[in-house]
C-alpha cells in the first residue's frame, strides 16, 4: 500500500488507487461497463464497511452461504471492478451479480448512473476510518517502511492515500444519489441495528426471506463470527494473492476506536477540516455508539474534548439549548451534538467548552 507520499499511489482522473492492486485495463473499461438490472454494487470509501456489507448481501442471496454447505469465499462470489485480483470474469457471472468498488461516483458505469442496478453506499465516521486505515497500511508496510499516525493523518486529510479525499467521495455520491437507484447506510446504525440493516437491504435488492433465515443471517454477520469464517475474513485472498500472511482486514469492528490513538489537538484539527468540508451535506455522522439514541436525522455530528494533554477517551462535553434557551452543558453520552453551520465556535481550554452561537437551534 501507501509507503509515502504518491509512491504507490496511480492517479486516474483525480482519483488515487494503489499501484499494487489496481489493474488500468479495468478501470479505463469501468465507465463502460454494462450494467444489468439485478446487479448489486456495494460502494464504499475504504475502510468503511465493505466486506462486512459484501458479507450481508451474499449471505441474503446464497442459501448455501447461510448454512454451510458451499464453501466459496465471499471474494469469489463476487469482484471488484478496479481491483480484480482473483482475476474474475465478470460478465459471466449469474445474476444477481454483487460487484464492490471505491470508485467515486463520475468513474462508475454510465448505466449505473442511468439507474440500470443497485448501489448501497455505506459511510462512516471519518474518525474510525483513518484509524482503521492506518492500521491496515502499517500491517503491508512492515515495520521498516510503517509510518507514525500524525504522519498517516496528514496524508489522510489531505487525500494523499488510496481512494483520495473521504470527505470527497462521500459527498459525490451524496450530491449525485438522484442519479442512481441507491440505498444509504451508515455503518455505525448497522452496528447499532443489524437486523434492521439486513431487513433494509432484503427490501432494497428484493430478496424475501423468513424469519428464522433473517436471524441466520444477522447471527452470521456478526463480527465475530465473520472474524472466525475463513469464507468472509478474507485471510486466504492476501496469502493467495500476496503471499502475506500477516493480515488482518477485519481488526476490531468498534465504534469510536478513534478516542484511543488520537490526541485532542489532532482530533480538533480534523473536526475543523471535517466541518468545513461537509458543512453542506445533511448526512449524520455518528462518533460513538452512545450518541444512536440522542441523535437526530440531518444533522451533522461533532465531537468535543476536554482538553488537550490527554487522549480523546476522557469526559467529553455537549453544550446545548435548554427549553429556556439557556446553555447548558453535560456529559456527551446523555444528550447529543449538534453543529449548525451557521453557527460561530468559541473555545476555552480550562477543562471545559464555551459555545456561541449566532444562528438559531
Amino acid at each position: 500500500m501507501e509507503k509515502g507520499d504518491s509512491e504507490e499511489l496511480f492517479n486516474y482522473k483525480g482519483h488515487n488507487l494503489s499501484k499494487q492492486l489496481m489493474k488500468l485495463d479495468l478501470i479505463e473499461a469501468a465507465e463502460d461497463f454494462e450494467t444489468r438490472d439485478s446487479d448489486i454494487f456495494i460502494e464504499t470509501y475504504p475502510k468503511s464497511g465493505t466486506i462486512w456489507t459484501q458479507n450481508i448481501v451474499c449471505l441474503i442471496l446464497y442459501e448455501g452461504h447461510r448454512n454451510g454447505t458451499e464453501n466459496i469465499p465471499i471474494s469469489r462470489r463476487g469482484a471488484s471492478i478496479e481491483y480484480n485480483i482473483y482475476n474474475v470474469d465478470i460478465t459471466q457471472l449469474p445474476s444477481p451479480r454483487v460487484i464492490m468498488s471505491h470508485l467515486p461516483y463520475y468513474l462508475v458505469p454510465k448505466t449505473l448512473r442511468a439507474k440500470k442496478g443497485k448501489v448501497i453506499y455505506v459511510y462512516r465516521n471519518p474518525k474510525d476510518i483513518l484509524v482503521s486505515y492506518f492500521h491496515y497500511v502499517n500491517s503491508w508496510s512492515g515495520m521498516e517502511n510503517s509510518c507514525n499516525f500524525e504522519e498517516y493523518m496528514q496524508r489522510f486529510l489531505s487525500g494523499n492515500v488510496a481512494g483520495s479525499l473521504v470527505f470527497n467521495h462521500v459527498k459525490g455520491w451524496y450530491t449525485h444519489q438522484n442519479e442512481f437507484n441507491i440505498l444509504f447506510l451508515c455503518y455505525e446504525e448497522m452496528m447499532q441495528d443489524l437486523r434492521g440493516t439486513v431487513l433494509k437491504i432484503c427490501k432494497f435488492i428484493g430478496k424475501e426471506l423468513s424469519s428464522q433465515e433473517v436471524d441466520k443471517v444477522v447471527e452470521m454477520s456478526t463480527f465475530k463470527n465473520m472474524k472466525a469464517d475463513p469464507r468472509a475474513n478474507i485471510v486466504k485472498t492476501y496469502e493467495e494473492c500476496f503471499g502475506l500472511k500477516n493480515i488482518t482486514h477485519l481488526r476490531k469492528g468498534i465504534v469510536g476506536d478513534w478516542k484511543n490513538i488520537m490526541t485532542v489537538s489532532q482530533s480538533e484539527r480534523f473536526d475543523n477540516i471535517f466541518q468545513t468540508q461537509m458543512k453542506d451535506i445533511s448526512l449524520k455522522f455518528i462518533w460513538d455508539l452512545k450518541e444512536i439514541q440522542s441523535t437526530q436525522h440531518g444533522k451533522l455530528q461533532e465531537p468535543l474534548q476536554e482538553n488537550k494533554e490527554q487522549k480523546c477517551s476522557t469526559q467529553m462535553l455537549y453544550i446545548n439549548r435548554s427549553d429556556n434557551g439557556a446553555i447548558r452543558e453535560g456529559p456527551i453520552s446523555t444528550q447529543r451534538m449538534l453543529f449548525f453551520t451557521s453557527g460561530v465556535l468559541t473555545r476555552k481550554f480550562t477543562g471545559k467548552f464555551t459555545r456561541k452561537f449566532t444562528g438559531k437551534f
